[in-house]
């Protein structure tokens, strides 16, 4: 049978005349013409910004439901499960996620002030270790309680950060065990390859950034959990800022934690979204793949219920999550999820007003400590006890790391290199007669 077959020299040559018989007639377009043509506003940009707000916040998961403290107890598993294994942890090799945690003891500062200073260096994943502060109470009697101090956005000094320091230095004396972690590309890990951003490269190799987060900080849990001085019934989490957030996020998918007070960390993205002229849209980890398809941080604030917690926030916060713009979903739509479980009165608020900018200062601080020596059963703390004279330099607490210890972006590389068992090749597709 006779079939078609294109001449491409015959196609070719029609092409070439067309060029050369209509190029003149298309050059005679003035420059200024085209440049004004060009110029021309398609779309103001508020109208593109409103379209861009209209679509994110159409995909902004809705808040959590639920009408009894079975059913979301049943809902919180679920989610749990699906952000660790589809999410936090797509792409991890399992040995890793499940390794025993590897601390290694460092040395002690003795502050003869009732409390000492035990410093402490540990495995993240293999090859890339970071370092804690351990704030111990002299007499280590009994069990106590334990509070794992995250690390927000703070800049060089890191866990050396003042406020940070009277945090853990007060708790300590109140016969509380302080763990002060490090956060990536601050203090003893400010390198460059340790800048947040870098954790897209990790989702490039195939495992998701949120993991290294998530790991991090964990490793710290491990540590008072396995303390034998620590009663694992009254460990709680506390941090700011980028500190807030790490709290709810470690507090919401690991039931270890049993009390938590993040400041100013995070709201709904719906409010992020709507609001974005009075804050930010967050750091990579925040928002990390697939962290907000189908969830929404309402989800991790209700998957706190039952466990005390304490949301603090400022009233003019300049950086990121004004309360009165906050409230209405974080608190105000999750307090429901409490009462199902006649637990109303452990899921509190606090709006700060002195200073009422991004901060953790004495205010917070205080209302942090009323609120763990409420819950863990100890006499009431109701003021801080004066520390200034007992912060350490950054050089004091400095712990140390090895010379060859990876970044995130060494770890990318790493994993890049990791290679996946090979698949069968699939046969080729038998040539049929069509």
């Amino acid at each position: 049978m006779w079939r078609f077959r294109p001449r491409l020299d015959i196609l070719g040559f029609v092409l070439l005349t067309f060029l050369f018989v209509s190029g003149p007639a298309c050059g005679q377009s003035d420059p200024d013409d085209l440049g004004a043509v060009l110029g021309e506003e398609i779309l103001a940009p508020s109208a593109a910004l409103l379209q861009i707000k209209s679509y994110i916040l159409n995909r902004v998961a809705p808040p959590p439901t639920a009408t009894n403290a079975q059913q979301w107890t049943e809902e919180a598993q679920r989610l749990r499960r699906h952000l660790l294994q589809d999410v936090v942890y797509h792409g991890w090799p399992e040995e890793w996620v499940n390794s025993a945690p590897r601390f290694e003891d460092l040395g002690v500062i003795e502050t003869g002030q009732g409390y000492r200073l035990r410093k402490l260096r540990y495995e993240i994943v293999p090859g890339f270790q970071s370092v804690a502060i351990l704030y111990e109470p002299e007499k280590l009697v009994g069990k106590l309680p334990a509070i794992l101090n995250v690390n927000g956005h703070v800049g060089p000094p890191g866990k050396a950060v003042e406020y940070k320091q009277k945090r853990c230095i007060n708790f300590a004396k109140h016969g509380i065990l302080a763990l002060n972690l490090e956060w990536f590309f601050f203090g003893e890990l400010r390198q460059e390859g340790n800048q947040h951003w870098y954790g897209a490269h990790l989702d490039l190799v195939g495992a998701n950034a949120l993991g290294i987060f998530l790991l991090e900080m964990r490793r710290g849990l491990d540590y008072l959990y396995n303390h034998p001085s620590v009663d694992r019934n009254r460990i709680g989490v506390t941090g700011l800022s980028g500190g807030g957030w790490q709290t709810i996020f470690l507090s919401s998918l690991d039931e270890r934690v049993k009390a938590a007070v993040p400041v100013a960390g995070y709201s709904s993205v719906a409010t992020k979204v709507e609001a974005r002229k009075y804050g930010d849209l967050g750091d990579l980890e925040q928002n990390g793949t697939d962290l907000l398809s189908g969830v929404d941080y309402t989800h991790l604030t209700a998957m706190m219920a039952p466990r005390p917690t304490l949301l603090i926030y400022d009233a003019e916060d300049d950086c990121c999550f004004r309360a009165p713009l906050v409230k209405p979903l974080i608190y105000d739509g999750v307090a429901p999820f409490f009462k199902y479980y006649g637990k109303e009165n452990v899921f509190q608020w606090y709006e700060n007003r002195d200073p009422g900018t991004h901060n953790y200062q004495l205010n917070n601080r205080e209302q942090a400590y009323r609120f763990f020596s409420q819950q863990f059963g100890l006499p009431a703390i109701e003021k801080e006890i004066p520390a200034g004279q007992e912060i350490k330099s950054y050089d004091e607490l400095v712990v140390g790391l090895p010379k060859d210890n990876l970044t995130i972006l060494d770890l990318a590389r790493k994993l890049r290199f990791r290679r996946a068992p090979p698949r069968k090749r699939r046969g080729r597709i038998p040539k049929g007669k069509n």
